[in-house]
């Protein structure tokens, strides 16, 4: 109200000098004289119907417009529910009170919007399949939620998978640079309401970075009306220890604007527990010792999540979009205790030690957006260009100390140390993009620049003694840059009955680490063409067949690239590899699809150099490192089956299931740098389930449930299968205003499993227990005109025919 009563004193301000200039005022009422707030009117010139100004009216069912020429005019007016209207022509010459707007209700279209709006669609597509959630109950929870029920999308140890195999993620075709731990910080903040679809797009195609594997792409919803709509929201998660959140997402269009922001502070705390095992062995094969460690880890958060986008229209032809993504996490604390017991081989107490561990640590991580749109011609020919800069600073402090013992509990050592690891890096992307005709083929063609400046320092302090001891050997002051030039191109056609995508890109990608302290140099340039190919076959409406083929890169992520150590204990700790070399996939599908419904994919990829995190003991040192390395090759075969109908009128169903066989072969650097192979067949099945409980769509459930036999990461493999059933419940009172959710997340605790590494001299396992089994409690208050952010989707009779034809909905 506020914002309206600015611009209506600046236009007024502004056009004082001009005399021609007047106020209309008017109201809008439904067939029972009752007021209608947050209808659209339109002023129209009555000569030819043409746009001139538009007006959103207020809860009490009033609107006016400014800055209106002498002449004739008449009023549209819309709303959800209600039939269009139209005024009889008036004359302004003055100050103007309108003619009545009256709108009749619609209980058909009424009828429309509720079977359209509260059910999730897949559609296939060329070279991705879409999951459409907008203002279903599949929506109700947060955008982590979504990606977990997302058809084909696995989330195993809060990692993101994609045919087994973890994924890019995309906001509105923009990627996200951040951590996993960062990623689903992020996802968890927004709000599901504000999602209008997920794209999982297998073999991306040329347009996208040619880096990492599967994309999937989170597309936002955008206020369609002219209005103002907020929401403000509230959740609290119950597990081992508690979890808050507290939001609010602001909408605001007008002509020439569309405006979205949103706002979450999250305060919460985090439980890890962990068991862990390493069988240490002899040189001639018998066994030395068994240690056995139980970890408990709990980490109080607090951060900050803003995202904004504004979408300027300058004319027909020229829009303007600025956004920004921040998070900023002031404290994110760790309290760590380990025990560790030490058995002889004859499973005899030899000694034991613990471990005491604070971690604290602040950052942000800060993404920046421009993008500009030129429409070139009548043709639908555009070009578009677009920068990006994204900064991530993460500061940690570390004490360890480490109290070691007999099994009697005599005092055997102590020791302590204080470390300060830092990492700054500043990432800069510009694009420019083309999209128009070549004959008869569709084209898209542009060229990015991408670069990365990255410094990290860890600074090593014994603290054993009262005056800190600085040691120069386990310190380290490491600088990353990275530039990639791209260019690609693609051509796309539709036939009657056929449908071809042929794209290639070209990276060159320019990389310099330097280890100052170690006096390591890594310089890596190279050249690499992606070529992308899809072919999809409809012969008639209930079949259609598809195949894709892609080329992609995973280049190794600076963080991984730094040398630095992260210790669980002085035995157990993480450590980067600055000598990671560039991996490179194949990927191909071939699919079959019945009426839109059910799928059967064949998948195949090849890796070559593939990345991963191996565990490595030394047997010697009794030390157990995890270090990022390659591996020779990963390969993997899968027959994916998925299924999505509504039985019936109010029961949505998905199924997605992937029967795999993977294999791993890489160098194991404690075992005399043998070749190892490991090998897998398994098998995932994912069930969702969405309930309608009420004629209006306002009480909804949905279960979902996971199963996986087997996997293998790296030298892991799983030693139980998962299980994961997931329950949740949303009700909508006062005419959609309030809407009040209930989720179950893993009732069986299942979803926690143990891994093992086990070949050679190398046995050791772990069973990592993260709060998974949880429960939480959400609302959500809609203000302002959010009913009509719906307009776009309050489909005719004749849409919702089309999207029956085409197998997406069953329902009449």
């Amino acid at each position: 109200m506020e914002n309206r009563l600015l611009f209506l004193l600046f236009f007024c301000i502004a056009n004082l000098s001009l005399a021609q200039d007047f106020i209309i005022n008017g109201n809008v009422v439904d067939a029972q004289q009752e007021p209608i707030g947050y209808a659209n009117i339109l002023l129209l010139a009555a000569a030819d119907s043409t746009f001139v100004l538009g007006a959103v009216s207020e809860e009490n069912g009033s609107f006016s417009f400014a800055s209106v020429k002498q002449g004739k005019y008449l009023l549209k007016g819309s709303f959800v529910g209600f039939l269009d209207n139209f005024s009889a022509p008036f004359e302004v010459e003055g100050s103007t009170e309108a003619p009545l707007m009256i709108l009749q209700n619609d209980h058909e279209s009424l009828d429309e919007v509720i079977i359209i709006t509260k059910k999730p669609t897949i559609r296939k597509e060329i070279d991705r399949l879409v999951f459409n959630v907008e203002n279903t109950v599949v929506s109700s929870g947060t955008t982590y939620d979504i990606i977990r029920r997302t058809p084909g999308v696995i989330v195993s140890q809060n990692q993101i998978l994609v045919k087994n195999r973890p994924a890019q993620v995309y906001i509105n075709d923009r990627r996200v640079y951040l951590t996993a731990q960062e990623l689903q910080q992020l996802l968890e903040g927004f709000s599901g309401e504000n999602v209008k679809s997920v794209e999982v797009i297998t073999n991306p195609p040329a347009k996208y970075d040619a880096e990492g594997g599967a994309i999937l792409n989170i597309v936002t919803s955008k206020n369609i009306s002219i209005g103002y709509k907020g929401s403000v929201n509230a959740s609290n998660t119950q597990a081992r220890v508690p979890k808050y959140s507290f939001g609010t997402s602001q909408f605001y269009k007008n002509d020439w604007l569309n405006a979205f922001a949103s706002y979450n502070f999250n305060t919460r705390k985090d439980n890890k527990l962990e068991e862990s095992r390493i069988r240490f062995f002899e040189p001639d094969g018998s066994t030395n010792s068994n240690w056995e460690t139980d970890f408990d880890r709990t980490t109080r958060t607090n951060s900050h999540s803003l995202n904004s986008i504004l979408d300027f229209t300058i004319d027909e032809k020229n829009t303007l979009s600025v956004s920004a993504n921040l998070l900023y996490t002031p404290k994110s604390d760790s309290d760590i205790g380990g025990l560790t017991e030490i058995y002889g081989p004859q499973a005899q107490l030899d000694s034991l030690f613990t471990t005491q561990s604070q971690l604290l640590t602040e950052g942000h991580n800060y993404l920046f957006n421009l993008n500009y749109t030129r429409q070139l011609g009548e043709n639908g020919a555009s070009i578009s260009t677009q920068a990006n800069y994204i900064n991530y600073k993460d500061e940690q402090q570390q004490d360890v100390a480490t109290r070691y013992t007999m099994g009697n509990g005599d005092l055997l050592n102590e020791n302590s140390f204080r470390t300060f690891p830092i990492q700054n890096s500043d990432i800069y992307t510009g694009q420019v993009d083309y999209s128009g005709a070549l004959g008869s083929f569709s084209l898209e063609s542009g060229v990015k620049y991408s670069g990365i400046d990255s410094e990290s320092r860890q600074i090593f302090f014994n603290i054993q003694q009262q005056n800190p001891q600085f040691i120069g050997a386990l310190s380290d002051f490491y600088d990353y840059r990275e530039n990639i030039y791209a260019a690609y191109a693609s051509i796309s056609r539709d036939w009657d009955k056929w449908s071809l995508q042929l794209g290639l890109r070209g990276e060159y990608t320019d990389v310099s680490g330097n280890s100052l302290s170690l006096g390591q140099v890594n310089t890596q340039e190279y050249f690499e063409p992606f070529p992308t190919f899809y072919l999809m076959h409809m012969p008639n409406d209930t079949h259609s067949f598809g195949f894709s083929y892609s080329r992609r890169i995973d280049r190794p992520r600076f963080q991984s690239l730094n040398p630095f150590r992260t210790f669980i204990n002085e035995n157990n700790f993480n450590q980067g590899n600055p000598n990671i070399q560039p991996a490179i996939t194949n990927n191909i599908t071939l699919n079959y699809t019945f009426k839109n419904k059910l799928s059967f994919d064949l998948y195949y990829d090849h890796t070559d150099a593939a990345t991963a995190v191996l565990p490595f003991q030394n047997n010697q040192n009794r030390t157990l490192q995890s270090i990022t390395t390659n591996m020779d090759y990963s390969r993997q075969y899968s027959f994916d089956i998925s299924y999505n109908s509504f039985p019936l009128d109010w029961y949505y169903l998905s199924i997605y299931s992937s029967f795999f066989n993977m294999e791993n072969q890489f160098t194991a650097i404690e075992s005399g740098a043998q070749q190892v192979k490991t090998d897998v067949n398994g098998a995932f099945l994912q069930t969702v389930h969405s309930f309608t409980l009420d004629k209006e769509g306002t009480f909804s459930t949905l279960l979902t449930t996971y199963y996986m036999t087997d996997y293998i990461s790296g030298s892991y493999h799983f030693d139980e299968s998962q299980l994961g059933v997931n329950l949740g419940v949303r009700k909508v009172f006062f005419d959609d205003r309030l809407v009040a959710t209930i989720d179950f997340d893993d009732i069986f605790n299942q979803m926690n499993i143990p891994l093992s590494s086990r070949y050679l001299n190398q046995d050791n396992s772990f069973f990592a227990r993260p709060e998974s089994r949880m429960v939480r409690f959400g609302l959500r208050y809609n203000f302002g005109n959010f009913k009509l952010s719906d307009n776009e989707r309050a489909s005719t009779t004749e849409e919702s025919e089309r999207l029956k034809e085409q197998g997406i909905m069953d329902r009449p």
